[in-house]
């Protein structure tokens, strides 16, 4: 079936007359977990093309839903807007809010690893799928510095004991799972990739206990300019292999360090977090070559704001003039309110907010992977447009390829991923969360503007977006057991209405110029 390639031809008019769009279309394949996975091997993969601008009578939906559909690509007209309709009406307004910084995943090791178990085809296809201009063209991608939980060792990049640092060197682990798998990510991409730099833990003779995991494993007094100058070493390090970075993390959850024996981290609440940033790190990077670099504190629950930040600048007030953005994780949403993250940008509205990481199959008691949930992928509309719609301005997934029971990993913290490999069929399976990461990052591109939007119903799944093309982007979708029809009026363009019939459980991603 595989040696078969398929494509769909989508013929559309403009006024310079006729062209087609070839678009390679998804293999299904249903493991009965409520939803599919299309499945890629070395010699096939479900690609879409880049997306272009078409004639301003016209618009474009491209939609996924559970039954199977991916990127399904349609075109309308508009038409004159209709007063009285049956339909549930969305007005797109001329308000912009926040510019987005885009979305992606990360090039943890255990990505790494997954991906060069496939031969060097469906590799190619993986990463294509990922950060090719027919892939769903990420353009944020988080790394952690140094070991992460996901890998098959605790390691750092000075073993002993080391204050200097004259000894610092990379790991393995750089050499094989990361550097070349970003190095071929800003080749797909045509442009680099926006990389966050993430460390879970310093080496562990820089700790008051000296382990990777363990409650209360914070920083020694004595070295918090070690710990600032172990980060610049790390940039030079990868600058030197012709990777650059975008912005830094002050620390994956600093809180984890205080409450958990496995997950590496350091514990640094905020006023010794904010010490380190006024005295050390902020100083050495403003300093060093690389001063244009963005610093993103928190990396952790939104449920710490903003009380983490208030407390912060309250008793270290010389942390805030480093701080660029502030980094949340998905994991405590439910139980943290959207109203945490309209006050962190009312009071601190010169700091961009921005989703570092999320992931399902994490909680305790659920399977960490299932295969072609759709349930999974609604899980990650709500997340991305709940936060959109409270000031974020992107949205990192954690890891980018797992294997089929989620890891590795060596502290058994297994989950899921967008794309799970199967190393002995030689075969990945795109998860539906990957298609809707998609439905954010192939329409969305960054520099784009947030547009207010009303809702068609309580789920508010419906955002808008300004594009730097000048078109307008709007993500719509209906989580709901049956189809609801949609009337989309837009404000900015006044070309009239758009009429949309959302299937159950799908997503689309309508877009015209």
């Amino acid at each position: 079936m595989f040696k078969k390639v398929i494509y769909f031809q989508c013929i559309l008019f403009v006024q310079t007359g006729l062209f087609s769009v070839t678009m390679q279309q998804c293999i299904s394949k249903d493991y009965g977990k409520g939803g599919t996975v299309c499945v890629c091997n070395d010699t096939y993969c479900d690609f879409l093309p880049k997306i272009q601008p078409v004639d301003k009578t016209y618009y474009l939906i491209y939609t996924s839903n559970k039954k199977g559909l991916r990127f399904e690509k349609t075109e309308g007209s508009f038409l004159p807007e209709q007063k009285k309709t049956n339909a549930k009406k969305v007005y797109v307004y001329t308000k912009e809010h926040q510019e987005i910084h885009g979305f992606g995943g990360a090039f943890t090791d255990s990505t790494g690893i997954n991906v060069n178990s496939l031969n060097e085809g469906a590799k190619e296809n993986l990463l294509r799928s990922y950060f090719g201009k027919d892939g769903i063209e990420y353009t944020l991608g988080r790394v952690p510095i140094g070991a992460s939980d996901f890998g098959l060792r605790a390691y750092s990049y000075a073993e002993s004991y080391d204050p200097s640092l004259k000894n610092f060197t990379l790991a393995p682990e750089d050499f094989q799972y990361k550097i070349p798998l970003i190095q071929k990510a800003n080749q797909l991409a045509g442009r680099p990739i926006r990389l966050i730099g993430s460390a879970w833990s310093s080496p562990i003779w820089m700790k008051v206990i000296p382990k990777y995991a363990t409650i209360f494993g914070t920083l020694r007094s004595d070295m918090y300019q070690p710990w600032a100058n172990y980060h610049l070493k790390f940039l030079e390090a990868y600058k030197q292999n012709n990777v650059t970075f975008w912005g830094l993390t002050t620390g994956n959850q600093p809180t984890i360090g205080y409450i958990t024996f496995n997950i590496p981290g350091l514990a640094m609440g905020p006023t010794q977090l904010g010490r380190w940033i006024s005295q050390n790190l902020g100083p050495t990077l403003k300093k060093s070559e690389f001063s244009d670099l963005k610093i993103i504190t928190l990396d952790d629950q939104r449920l710490f704001l903003p009380l983490w930040l208030v407390d912060m600048f309250l008793f270290v007030p010389g942390a805030k003039q480093y701080i660029d953005g502030i980094g949340v994780h998905w994991y405590l949403d439910s139980i943290s309110p959207t109203f945490d993250l309209d006050l962190t940008h009312n009071f601190y509205s010169d700091k961009f907010i921005i989703g570092t990481e999320g992931c399902r199959g994490n909680i305790p008691f659920e399977p960490d992977v299932i295969l072609g949930s759709w349930q999974r992928g609604e899980d990650y509309v709500k997340s991305i447009m709940e936060n959109l719609q409270h000031w974020v301005t992107g949205w990192i997934d954690w890891n980018m390829a797992l294997d089929l029971v989620g890891g590795p990993s060596h502290y058994n913290t297994n989950a899921d991923s967008p794309i799970i490999v199967n190393k002995t069929a030689g075969e990945f399976y795109k998860q539906p969360m990957f298609y809707i990461m998609g439905h954010f990052s192939k329409f969305v591109p960054p520099g784009s503007k947030f547009l207010e939007v009303s809702q068609y119903d309580s789920a508010k799944t419906t955002v808008a977006f300004r594009r730097p093309d000048g078109g307008i982007a709007i993500l719509i979708a209906n989580t709901k057991d049956y189809d609801i029809d949609v009337a989309i009026i837009d404000r900015n363009k006044n070309r009239g209405q758009i009429n949309i019939h959302l299937t159950r459980h799908s997503m689309s991603s309508i877009v015209y110029w």
